[in-house]
């Protein structure tokens, strides 16, 4: 049966071979190329994907990266398409679907959205509440940084804090919109922001969202 994640992942893969190698995302710096090789490196050289965590391990993560981006861009889609190695632990359904989700969804969103005439997919309600329970359980990773407090909060009236701190912020969405702000894509998300109008000023201009 397919997972939300395989299905992310082949909607990014078809999203990058259809827009081609040179166009935007909403990944500062990058195009398509760029966010390819990202998503192939992550899952394919773990003795590099740690320098989007630790400083120590960056520069080897860029070099890696670049050598990648280097490559033929149809092959890069097709290792995405594919998947991870055969001994990846990302070939275990459930490490997949843990990992993968949000990550495959915000980085089709990224290609989506950059384009002028982008519209909200239309996502189905098991799929909704499958992203808020990951955002539930990240929520004060995502917003640990930010110079407010942070609060996301679904149409239903279900809330998850992401920073505790005065004033608050609360935003308000579907949960795919609050993960799109959650991750640092504020401006490409369809969310209602309330609250002290200095402090969403700065949660929007804020760089310190995301991982």
């Amino acid at each position: 049966m397919s997972t939300f994640a395989k299905r992310e992942r082949l909607l990014l893969a078809d999203l990058l071979e259809t827009a081609g190698p040179e166009e935007p995302t909403l990944c500062e710096g990058w195009v398509t190329r760029d966010l390819a090789a990202h998503v192939v490196v992550r899952e394919r050289r773990p003795d590099a994907a740690g320098g989007a965590l630790l400083k120590q391990l960056a520069p080897r993560l860029e070099k890696v990266t670049a050598e990648f981006a280097a490559k033929p861009y149809e092959e890069l889609i097709q290792l995405i398409r594919t998947g991870p190695p055969r001994f990846s632990p990302f070939q275990l359904k459930q490490i997949d679907e843990a990992a993968n989700t949000v990550e495959f969804y915000v980085h089709t969103e990224d290609v989506r959205r950059a384009q002028p005439d982008w519209s909200p997919r239309e996502l189905d309600p098991v799929f909704q509440d499958a992203l808020w329970s990951r955002l539930e359980r990240t929520a004060r990773l995502l917003g640990r940084g930010v110079p407010t407090g942070l609060v996301l909060r679904r149409p239903d009236g279900q809330t998850a804090v992401a920073h505790r701190g005065a004033p608050v912020v609360t935003v308000t969405g579907e949960p795919s919109e609050l993960l799109m702000f959650a991750f640092g894509r504020q401006n490409a998300a369809k969310v209602a922001l309330d609250g002290d109008e200095n402090a969403i000023a700065k949660l929007h201009e804020s760089k310190q969202l995301g991982i």
